[in-house]
């Protein structure tokens, strides 16, 4: 197969399937879904390169994208790529100070936003930026602010290239390009200190689509992916280029919310994700197990059982199944599973990755027996995402599957980091030398900050470092293992582990309120805010049963001896989660110092 340079990449896939679907989307505004053909792809990519081209932009210049996933931030990412230029992804949800200090750090004269939330903070930064010239939006329902003398719309700016001369100067620059020009600066949310910009070249993604289509074999150009994780996030960016390489159909969903409606409406074969949404999955259908009666309840408990014993303890281990498993399976994945799949609307899955956090090892077995494919994979933004993943047979639930082809893993034998060397590693940490050199050994193995194990070329992870909380009493606690394990509940929305020099574990729970309410109503509980059942002696005793049978593994010392409930969910607005969703452990523990110096007094 050939592996072309992303500047290349599109143009060459659209001499091979022209007028076949590329891309799939549907903005707020309308209902239905439009098709943009391989062809049409390629000409918008073009049209967007040259009037980069005609504005000025020279070879090496920072350009940033600052929006939601829409095909124009795919055509204005592949034009940066045409001009020989540097892709500066930033999260649609990132504040005017993180912009700003992506926009100063990367030097960002040009930089395209998606809707009014992010041409409002580009623009404020513009205002005090002496870097940021330029904003180009690419919702034609933007207002733009009444001293805004310099943006433009997505459309008009393509159309002010169209007609000039800078072909010739953009082919040019097509023609000398290297695989080691820098792709991409992918700035890491990090949940503590300021962020790092990640320094990924062409040769990164390159290798990407080589060691994937060693492992990948089961994927191709009849595939239905659905982009669902921000382009900004290197889970789904590098997932996205390899699925152009693989000349498969993207469906883009701009709106995170609207996940749910996009699955059942594309149904796709493929769909990157993080534990949350997989989460929410398994919490509907056993709220609908847990109410089933009688014989439907034997069904489902019959049905999820027989899918275990079929899919990890035979088909898993390459044995074939006795006669009757056979059958008892066959008949479920043709009624009870196939129905289930089908309200999801993921039927015609083949592969679902999951990746960025822990997913707990039941909810795991739980979408396997019911013969939902996902398979669990590890990496990270230096990584270029997938250092290890499952293989199609034979993995090992409680692990991060086995490493990829020419991706060099060891451990620390003094901490049990794991260590990663290989192609795909990152160049360095832009502008920040220092700490380029304490992310890498003394022979050029990159230090994860993950601690794990290796086992016959199976890769475990036991915690992140950085994570970790010592007690009081000198115990080493792993607060997402416990999170991962406790957020199993259906009445547990969110956790953060409270242990770092505390004499012992607590929480703070962000529960499911809807689940919370309509526990209340069945059981006749009396409130009128929601805040009330907090501290309701019945709903307390319910909630510690559950806490204390999910913690049943863990030793002593590690277990949530108290916890309090919270009435405001953690969000990024609210600065307690990252824009990868991810705890910020230090802020939590500052904004709700009270709260918890308080569960320490009692």
């Amino acid at each position: 197969m050939n592996y072309y340079h992303l500047s290349i990449l599109v143009h060459r896939q659209a001499i091979r399937y022209g007028k076949r679907t590329a891309l799939k989307f549907r903005n707020p505004y309308e209902k239905k879904w439009k098709n943009i053909s391989w062809n049409k792809f390629s000409d918008n990519v073009m049209k967007t390169a040259w009037a980069m081209a005609e504005i000025g932009v020279e070879e090496g210049d920072k350009i940033a994208v600052y929006s939601q996933n829409m095909p124009q931030y795919l055509f204005t990412d592949f034009g940066v790529y045409a001009n020989r230029c540097v892709s500066i992804p930033i999260y649609a949800t990132s504040s005017p100070s993180q912009v700003e200090y992506i926009v100063n750090d990367a030097d960002v004269k040009l930089m395209f936003a998606g809707e009014q939330f992010q041409y409002n903070n580009a623009f404020k930064v513009q205002q005090k930026s002496s870097v940021l010239k330029r904003i180009v939006v690419f919702d034609n329902n933007v207002k733009f602010h009444p001293d805004d003398k310099t943006s433009v719309y997505f459309d008009d700016f393509v159309a002010s290239g169209e007609n000039s001369n800078t072909e010739v100067t953009v082919r040019v620059r097509m023609k000398s390009r290297r695989d080691d020009d820098i792709a991409c600066i992918i700035y890491t949310s990090g949940t503590t200190g300021e962020p790092k910009g990640v320094v990924l070249p062409h040769s990164c993604f390159l290798q990407v689509f080589r060691i994937h289509d060693m492992r990948l074999t089961m994927t191709s150009n009849k595939d239905l992916s659905m982009n669902f994780l921000p382009l900004a996030h290197i889970f789904e960016r590098a997932w996205t280029y390899y699925a152009i390489h693989k000349g498969m159909t993207i469906a883009i969903n701009q709106d995170a919310k609207e996940i749910q409606k996009s699955i059942a409406q594309i149904r796709p074969t493929i769909m990157c994700s993080v534990p949350r949404f997989w989460e929410k999955v398994y919490a509907g259908v056993h709220e609908k197990i847990s109410t089933s009666k009688g014989f439907m309840k034997w069904l489902y408990t019959d049905a999820i059982k027989t899918g275990r014993k079929y899919n990890l303890d035979f088909k898993n281990k390459k044995l074939r199944a006795p006669l009757g498993t056979r059958i008892k399976f066959a008949m479920y994945n043709n009624t009870v599973f196939r129905v289930l799949k089908m309200v999801v609307g993921i039927e015609k899955g083949n592969i679902f990755p999951c990746a960025g956090a822990p997913l707990s090892d039941s909810i795991n077995e739980f979408l396997q027996s019911v013969n939902i494919p996902i398979i669990i994979g590890y990496g990270l933004t230096e990584t270029t995402a997938t250092v290890s993943f499952y293989p199609e047979r034979e993995f090992v639930i409680g692990s991060i599957g086995t490493v990829m082809p020419e991706v060099d893993v060891r451990i620390d034998e003094s901490n049990n980091e794991i260590l990663v060397k290989g192609k795909t590693v990152m160049r360095e940490y832009y502008n920040k030398p220092e700490e380029t050199a304490k992310a890498f050994t003394e022979d050029g193995f990159f230090r994860t900050g993950d601690a794990g194990k290796l086992e016959n070329g199976v890769l475990y992870l036991t915690e992140r470092i950085k994570d970790l909380f010592k007690t009081a009493n000198g115990k080493y606690i792993a607060p997402q293992a416990i999170e991962t394990r406790v957020s199993e509940d259906k009445f547990i929305d969110m956790i953060a582990i409270i242990a770092d020099e505390r004499k012992f574990v607590s929480a703070l729970i962000v529960p499911d309120y809807k689940a919370l309410t309509e526990y209340a109503d069945e059981h006749n509980i009396q409130y009128e805010k929601i805040d009330e059942l907090f501290s309701n002696v019945d709903i307390l005793r319910m909630l510690d049963g559950r806490i204390e049978l999910l913690q049943a593994n863990f030793a002593p010392y590690e277990k949530i001896k108290k916890y309090r409930l919270l009435a405001e969910p953690f969000t990024m607005e609210g600065g307690e989660l990252t824009n990868t969703l991810k705890i910020k452990r230090k802020f939590v523990a500052e904004k709700y110092k009270d709260i918890i110096d308080k569960m320490y007094k009692e």
